[in-house]
């Protein structure tokens, strides 16, 4: 089975750097250091030093990007910031922040865009919500594929290396909610974005210890980008030895 990529979100958690460090360590704890699948670890942006300083094993991701390059733009972390930090990857695109905060495609194509000219490795969040997943197999695929579409505009215009960028397909519906995609229509989904697209793709929605081993021997799902479980040390542990299999 080939290897795996596994992106621990910890989204707007936890709470102080102490307890962001000791959630580091848990993880560099269960990592193996031969047959591991690629392990990431996103903290949100106050911790990327802390957890900097103790990640070897694992690489270090960020949650979010400004698509400007500096200047003034209050509250905002650009790509070369990130570099900075020694971040590897960053998500973009994630449903919460489209939901919560507004992100348009238009938004999220030009932090893509950034993130790739600095060199960073995008892992690109797109998913349905119910309402489309109820119209059936159709209605998802042209929706994902409008998503792709305009948050990927102009992106043949850069010159970067294909393995930069990464698509995690995430159901909406199935996000924070326990209840997760099935494989079946997962597989379905993804071998639909890799026909349009040939990037690796990951899985995310509701993934844990406890179901990981549904989705881990389907050779289409690249990895898993994990979110509530990710706070869990019992369940990184278990999402990364299934993984290792």
């Amino acid at each position: 089975m080939k290897k795996k990529l596994i992106v621990f979100n910890w989204k707007s958690n936890p709470q102080s750097a102490a307890a962001a460090i000791k959630l580091a360590r848990a993880v560099e704890k269960v990592v193996p250091a031969k047959n591991a699948p690629e392990v990431v670890v996103a903290p949100p942006f106050t911790f990327l030093e802390d957890v900097e300083k103790i990640v070897k094993k694992a690489k270090l991701g960020a949650q979010d990007l400004s698509w400007e390059e500096g200047g003034a733009f209050t509250g905002e972390v650009s790509a070369r910031e990130l570099k900075n930090l020694s971040v590897r990857y960053v998500i973009a695109g994630h449903s919460e922040r489209r939901k919560y905060l507004g992100e348009t495609d238009e938004m999220i194509n030009k932090k893509v865009l950034a993130a790739l000219k600095a060199g960073l490795k995008v892992i690109l969040c797109v998913g349905e919500d119910l309402s489309i997943r109820r119209r059936g197999k159709k209605a998802v695929e042209k929706f994902i594929k409008t998503q792709l579409e305009k948050d990927l505009k102009n992106i043949k215009n850069l010159k970067f290396k294909i393995g930069n960028l990464l698509i995690a397909y995430e159901p909406i519906w199935a996000i924070g909610t326990g209840h997760s995609d099935t494989p079946k229509d997962a597989v379905e989904i993804i071998k639909f974005i890799k026909r349009f697209l040939s990037v690796k793709c990951l899985y995310g929605g509701s993934v844990s210890g406890k179901n990981i081993k549904n989705f881990v021997e389907y050779k289409e799902i690249d990895g898993f980008l994990v979110g509530h479980a990710s706070l869990k040390s019992k369940e990184v542990e278990k999402i990364v030895k299934i993984s290792s299999r």
